[in-house]
Formats: structure tokens, sequence, C-alpha cells
């Protein structure tokens, strides 16, 4: 049971567009100047979407393996438009909000200390419309060519 977990290419290949996404991510980041820093490798927002990358391999798998007619399939497909609106749309916003946010904050400091306001609020937790585009693209070309080599 458990080792059928293992060979679920259904299961696999998002788990893996996920993981070349977050890496992505870090290689992004080093060219960008920002350096190596580990937790871009699990932190959420930025470029490309891993969520986007997840989801949108999960429905392009599932649409090999069990067809466009499906009910797994229609499944797949609105959970992957909820996780994209929500990455563009609601967590984008929280990241906007964060940073005038932590505005306020800093301005707050500079009169008097304030020890409860010891940290900034993460402002890089939604994506744009386009790092959510080429996370989509990653997981759906991911998935075809995994599929693909693999003979689904």
């Amino acid at each position: 049971m458990v080792a059928d977990l293992f060979f679920n290419k259904v299961l696999i290949v998002p788990l893996c567009a996920w993981a070349i996404a977050q890496l992505s991510k870090t290689l992004v980041a080093l060219f960008q100047g920002k350096g190596i820093r580990p937790r871009f490798i699990l932190a959420s927002g930025g470029m490309p979407s891993a969520h986007s990358a997840l989801v949108s391999a999960l429905t392009t798998s599932v649409a090999l393996v069990e067809g466009t007619n499906s009910v797994m399939f229609a499944i797949s497909a609105v959970l992957a438009l909820i996780v994209m609106y929500d990455a563009t749309d609601l967590r984008y916003a929280v990241g906007r909000q964060s940073v005038i946010i932590n505005r306020l904050v800093e301005e707050i400091r500079m009169r008097r200390p304030m020890t409860e306001l010891r940290s900034n609020l993460r402002e890089f937790v939604g994506h744009t419309p386009f790092q959510v585009f080429a996370g989509a693209a990653l997981g759906i070309a991911v998935a075809v060519v995994w599929l693909t080599l693999s003979g689904v």
C-alpha cells in the first residue's frame, strides 16, 4: 500500500513540479543579486508560483491518465482555479498590505521603542498574474514531459 504511493505518477509528478518551482525561486533570487537564501526553497510567493505549478501538474496528470471527461479531472481543475485565484488575488493583497503595515510599524519604532513590534510581517505571500502563469506553464510542462516519456 505505501509502496503504491511511490509509483503513483499522478501524485509524484505534481510534487516534482512543486520542487522544481521552489528550486527555480532560489535560482531567480540568485540571478537578481539576492544571494542564496534557504528560505526561498520553502517560502511562498515569488517567481514562479509553486502552488500553480503543483495544481497545474496535478490537473494535467489527471487529464492525461483519466481523461478530461472524468470526475477526477473536474475536481482537480476546480481546485487549480481556486488555488491560482487565491494566489493572485487574496494572498497578493495580503502581501501588499504587509508592506504598508511594515512601514507603519517602522515609523512607530523610530518614535519610541515597542518590544511587541520586533519582527516584520512577511511581504511575499502572493503572486502576480505573471508568476502564476509561469508556475502553471511549468506544472503543465513537467506533467506532459514526464507522463509522455513514461508512456502514459
